[in-house]
């Protein structure tokens, strides 16, 4: 028994001492640590100064009905949490502290209680209360589906907030990323009587409550629209609407304001109403007065009660190095953000990363060096976008694609409305050395040919093909150049296992994409995830026995208008090789993709 016992506490204390797995990603919208920072200053943009000496990523913030404190969301401490601090930038308190993602408070009419929402109960984006004298809290609303930016009415009675529940958000035109549609609800403090207020079929969102406690204004657009909505710097010509909503009959009245993408209005003393454009150079705080405050780019205000100053968060553009420590649910889970597709040498001391081309100019394929900072072009096309693939088991050369890409690289202006625009002009699988020499091109023609990945032993590619003799996965041998059909579906992402016997890729099922396992020789096809979202960008652990990806199965989790993000609802979740065990790791509002595993 003694043996037994000491053989068991040995085991337990070799676990215990395993390090933690390490995973790096790419975050989409350019919302990187560093970014956010809060500001205060008059109504008309004078006096502006930074709300805290030592900021970190702070946003969100809401003035409390009293004048002299303001409560906000910061990632600080890890995961979204509230805060709250005095005006003058004294006095910071944390307010909740839950591993969950929590944001977007605002104050009940006596100032006793907050609204906000949190992840916390189902991992969905639902309605919660807190009272801060007790920080007890309270789920006003569950389920699928999400519920966004609560206000509370003035006479106490009603939270009105934005929700997508009930709808399945639809493929945008042409496109794989998500429509945003979302109806205004009202609800008691006390969680009941639900009832939804608005039925435009399209997105409203961001009431906030006029002082009759019966209207509440609001930002609306068509569905479609929602995708100019989310975009940093919308295109000219993208539009939104501000309007009054009566809440007891639906009613929309459209109100006065400048042209361009509207967000985020605020009733002010003398009947003014406060609002954010995001598009052009024009960007910032403007009222229906025909002034303006602050410039810049602004996604969230909220005025003082006597509506004199402003107090709201910018976006900046730091620079990082090529990794940066992130926040993981699972400290078994050591996570950071790097760039787009991450892929890892066989030693773990390099990865591979691609550039977002700029204006008139293509991406490259990168090489960096965590340890030393370093990030070096490893090649770059004259013509051609370059596109991650990976590794060779030594580590000695590197696959990947060039081409145009459209659909990655031009700002969601490439649509694809039939299969065969899929083929985008064409794209080809290169060889490089690791060194940057004997650069090669391994197919030719018209096809689409794109994201290689090495076999074990390093003498056949498996790679996606779209073309005019169908699509799929293909099989390549290096050695005579020949190539096999794997699969004649619309299969993405096909990454061979470290042990040779799968291949795992992404296949567009049932209005979807989730992800599938097949053996190399095309038998046992097993599809792994039925998230009901997107799942995709997935990479093997260097053993074979895991396997991390993207998932959009927990849904939108902010109005996409202040999240910048293609797709603001991608998390990273990571299972067993065959679909099993699957865990959550990382919950916030922007979108996270393309995780890679450190060997």
């Amino acid at each position: 028994m003694r043996i037994l016992t000491a053989a068991l506490i040995a085991v337990g204390l070799l676990c215990a001492a395993q390090p933690p797995r390490k995973l790096s990603f790419a975050r989409a919208g350019g919302v990187v640590p560093g970014t956010m920072q809060l500001f205060i200053s008059a109504s008309d943009g004078s006096d502006e100064r930074p709300l805290l000496a030592a900021p970190h990523d702070d946003y969100d913030a809401v003035w409390a009905p009293d004048g002299r404190s303001i409560v906000f969301t910061s990632d600080r401490n890890g995961s979204g949490d509230l805060f709250r601090v005095n005006v003058d930038g004294s006095g910071l308190t944390q307010l909740t502290s839950d591993p969950a993602y929590e944001d977007q408070a605002a104050f009940s009419h006596d100032g006793k209680q907050l609204v906000f929402v949190s992840t916390r109960g189902s991992g969905y984006a639902d309605i919660w209360t807190l009272d801060i004298a007790t920080k007890r809290v309270k789920a006003l609303t569950s389920g699928p589906g999400g519920d966004y930016r609560p206000a509370w009415s003035p006479d106490g009675q009603w939270i009105a907030f934005s929700s997508s529940r009930g709808i399945v958000a639809p493929f945008s035109e042409g496109r794989w990323e998500r429509q945003q549609l979302a109806e205004i609800y009202l609800i008691r403090p006390d969680g009941s009587a639900m009832k939804r207020v608005t039925n435009t079929g399209g997105f409203c969102g961001s009431p906030k409550w006029m002082s009759d406690s019966r209207h509440v204004l609001a930002y609306c657009s068509t569905a479609q629209q929602t995708m100019d909505l989310r975009r940093p710097a919308p295109d000219p010509g993208s539009v939104s609407r501000l309007v009054s909503i009566d809440t007891t009959n639906g009613a929309l009245t459209d109100l006065p304001a400048e042209p361009g993408v509207k967000m985020n209005p605020s009733p002010l003393p003398g009947n003014d109403v406060g609002y954010i454009r995001k598009d052009s150079a024009e960007a910032g705080i403007y009222y229906t007065s025909g002034s303006h405050g602050p410039r810049g780019a602004i996604r969230v205000a909220s005025w003082s009660p006597d509506g004199k100053h402003v107090v709201f968060h910018r976006r900046r553009t730091p620079t990082l190095p090529p990794q940066v420590k992130m926040f993981s649910r699972n400290p078994n889970y050591d996570l950071s953000l790097s760039g787009m597709l991450p892929a890892f040498s066989p030693s773990g001391k390099q990865y591979l990363s691609m550039t977002s081309p700029g204006t008139g100019k293509v991406s490259s394929l990168n090489v960096n060096t965590p340890e030393t900072g370093q990030s070096k072009v490893l090649y770059q096309d004259k013509t051609r976008n370059a596109f991650v693939g990976g590794w060779s088991p030594r580590g000695d050369k590197v696959v990947f694609s060039l081409g145009g890409f459209a659909a990655f690289f031009d700002g969601f202006h490439s649509q694809f409305l039939k299969p065969g625009e899929r083929v985008e002009g064409g794209a080809q699988i290169a060889i490089i050395n690791a060194d940057g020499s004997g650069f090669q091109e391994l197919t030719s023609g018209a096809d689409n040919n794109s994201f290689p990945s090495y076999s074990p032993d390093g003498n056949h590619l498996v790679f996606r093909s779209f073309g005019k003799d169908g699509q799929g996965l293909r099989i390549m041998n290096l050695e005579t150049r020949a190539v096999t059909t794997l699969t004649p579906d619309y299969d993405n992402f096909p990454l061979w296992s470290p042990r040779g016997d799968l291949i795992m890729f992404a296949r567009q099922i049932n209005g979807a994409y989730d992800i599938f396992t097949i053996h190399p020789d095309g038998t046992s096809l097993k599809r792994l995830t039925n998230g009901k979202g997107n799942d995709a960008h997935m990479s093997w652990s260097f053993d074979g026995e895991s396997i991390a990806f993207a998932s959009s199965r927990m849904g939108f989790k902010d109005e996409v208008a202040y999240t910048d993000a293609p797709q603001p609802y991608g998390e990273i979740f990571v299972m067993r090789y065959d679909g099993t065990h699957v865990e959550q790791l990382t919950d916030n509002q922007w979108e996270e993709g393309t995780p890679g595993w450190e060997p």
